[in-house]
This record gives C-alpha cells, sequence and structure tokens, in this order.
C-alpha cells in the first residue's frame, strides 16, 4: 500500500450481542481502503475490541461510521461489565504506522472529534497525544466517574453526556499492548493487589498500568493491563513479575490473553507467539489478499 497507514483499535461498551457487534464491524469494513485486522468480545468486560487500519481519510471515515452504528444501537443506561466506561463508543485511539506521524493523527483525532458532536450529538474528551491539556492526557482522568457520574465536563458538547451513548474518548497514541493475566481464584483481592503492586502509578513497573477485574462466567479474575511503552518495559517483564506474584500468594496463573494486536519487535523474546496476533503480519496478510 503507497501512502501514509493509520491504525484505528476503537472499543465499544457491548460484548455479549453478537449482532450489534457484527453491525458495527460491517460499518467500519463498508469504507473502502480499510483492512480489518482483528475483532473480538469479552462477556465479562462486556466490550469488543475492532481492530482496523488504512490511509488516514480512510480510517477516520471508518471509525466515525462505527462511532455512529455503536451510538444507535447501545444504550449505557442498560449496560454493565467490569471494563471502565463513560461510552458506547468508549475510546477511539489513531495510531502512526508506516509513513504518519503522531500529529498527522492527533489531526484527525481532532477532526474526527469535531464531526462526533456536530453530526451524532455525543460529547468528546481528547486524550493522549490529542489531549487540549496535560491533565486530559491519561485516558483514565477523562474516563473517571463513568457514564453515571463524570468527573470532567468534556472538551467538545456537553457539559451533560449524551442521554444513552455517554460521551467518545479519541486521541492520538503510540502503539500499546493490552495484555492480561488470568488468575486460578476467584479472590478479586488478589488481583486487585498484584495490580496495585505492579503499576507504574504506585512505583511499580514503567509504563504499565493495570486493574484487577473479576471474570464471573469463568470463576477467575484478571489482572488487566495496558502496556503504554513496550520498548521500556516488555511484555516479558510484565508477564514474570505478575507470576512472581502470584506464585508468592499461591495462586496459579490461569492463562493470559492479548487484546488487539502486537508490534513484532515486542514479541522477540517470546516463544511460540501465534502470527495472527502480529500486527505486522495481518497488514502482510492483508495486503497479499
Amino acid at each position: 500500500m503507497v501512502g501514509p497507514l493509520i491504525e484505528c483499535v476503537p472499543n465499544f461498551s457491548e460484548g455479549r450481542d453478537a449482532s450489534t457487534v457484527s453491525a458495527i464491524r460491517q460499518a467500519i469494513e463498508s469504507v473502502p481502503g480499510v483492512m480489518l485486522l482483528r475483532w473480538e468480545m469479552d462477556e465479562d468486560h462486556n466490550r469488543s475490541v475492532i481492530t482496523f487500519a488504512g490511509p488516514p481519510e480512510a480510517v477516520s471515515e471508518a471509525a466515525f461510521c462505527g462511532i455512529g452504528e455503536a451510538v444507535k444501537r447501545i444504550d449505557l443506561r442498560r449496560h454493565s461489565g467490569v471494563h471502565p466506561r463513560i461510552g458506547a463508543a468508549d475510546v477511539v485511539p489513531f495510531v502512526p504506522l508506516e509513513g504518519a506521524s503522531m500529529q498527522d493523527c492527533v489531526a484527525i483525532a481532532h477532526a474526527t472529534g469535531q464531526r462526533v458532536w456536530e453530526r451524532l450529538g455525543v460529547p468528546v474528551y481528547f486524550y493522549e497525544a490529542a489531549a487540549v491539556n496535560a491533565d486530559r492526557a491519561p485516558l483514565e482522568n477523562c474516563r473517571r466517574g463513568g457514564f453515571e457520574n463524570p468527573a470532567l465536563a468534556p472538551d467538545l458538547g456537553g457539559p451533560e453526556l449524551h442521554v444513552s451513548a455517554g460521551a467518545c474518548v479519541i486521541g492520538a497514541r503510540k502503539l500499546l499492548i493490552a495484555f492480561n493475566v488470568n488468575l486460578d481464584t476467584q479472590d478479586l483481592g488478589v488481583a486487585e493487589a498484584i495490580a496495585r503492586k505492579l503499576r507504574a502509578s504506585s512505583g511499580g513497573l514503567p509504563f504499565l498500568k493495570a486493574i484487577g477485574r473479576p471474570l464471573a462466567s469463568r470463576k477467575l479474575v484478571q489482572v488487566a493491563m495496558n502496556l503504554t511503552d513496550f520498548e521500556q518495559t516488555s511484555m516479558h517483564q510484565v508477564f514474570d513479575a505478575v507470576r512472581a506474584e502470584a506464585a508468592a500468594l499461591n495462586v496459579p496463573i490461569a492463562g493470559t490473553q492479548i487484546v488487539g494486536l502486537v508490534p513484532r519487535k515486542a514479541i522477540e523474546r517470546c516463544e511460540h507467539f501465534e502470527e495472527d496476533l502480529i500486527l505486522e503480519h495481518r497488514l502482510e496478510t492483508w495486503q497479499k489478499n
């Protein structure tokens, strides 16, 4: 593919109704030039993640189409799940890939946010590199309080959120790895204690965000993590740290989960890593087809 390439990884607040997630996915796929790379649903989180890439204009249009479908179909007044959320189309990040800059993604984030407010009536927060002020750069600051009790007024629209779709948090960021470790216990305190000890905000591993969450349908708990700079703190370090803390508490690891895709560079020390989870592999496969 010639020209700049941008990835978008929107998170939608629906992980149980397959027809809703399918409609959102189809809205995204309907835009010419867009590469649908991966999509997944989680019942406990009640959340879906759709990963796609393409030229800037196509990715911006596809993101808007996906947000629009989510606004039509998802009513947060009837939504529950263990993952924090403030909107039907909860988080929409743009990520620079080949030939694209972070500033390109900031411009797309701002333009998309303007359309979301003006055409859909959904207020918008801007985060990470697209944040309008420093205190809104961390995603968790924008989303604090959730749909029911937002702590901050939106950057566009509001101050009241959309009655059913809440708000949309749109940003520009580097490649991020969403990496979860499931623990073979139903004691949520174990996952919360490990998350609290290891996350960067508590003085743990740099560039790691972590929370503990129950997985009721699986009778497990989860240390749910975002690794915001895998070149500074590796997946290998994160997993080893979680494993050591769990072992100290005599809790076995039940499994791991990657949400979205992982850059090839991030898994250089990992053996037997599934190729379909590697970002570059998915891009190469799509371009060949």
